[in-house]
């Protein structure tokens, strides 16, 4: 099957925070350290697969007890990525 066209390349989620859990998932994006390396050699349907496991990431976190949230600052340093 073809890869669909894309107007616009799909944007590096990253938002600076740069740090990693015990999980070595980034704080920031929630990319794991293959994802953060490998980002720009990705196709877009790849880096969507990408993105849409980091907002599964992101839901599993928002649903966690409080003291398990351990990725999420309690004051955003930037706005969310979702």
């Amino acid at each position: 099957m073809g890869e669909q066209l894309e107007f616009f390349s799909l944007p590096n989620p990253c938002r600076g925070v740069c740090q990693s859990d015990a999980r070595s998932y980034c704080r920031g994006c929630l990319r794991s350290r293959d994802e953060r390396f490998l980002w720009g050699g990705m196709s877009d349907s790849q880096k969507r697969e990408v993105l849409r496991l980091c907002y599964q990431r992101y839901l599993r976190l928002r649903r966690a007890p409080a003291s398990r949230h351990e990725l999420l600052p309690d004051t955003p340093e930037q706005p969310s990525l979702f």
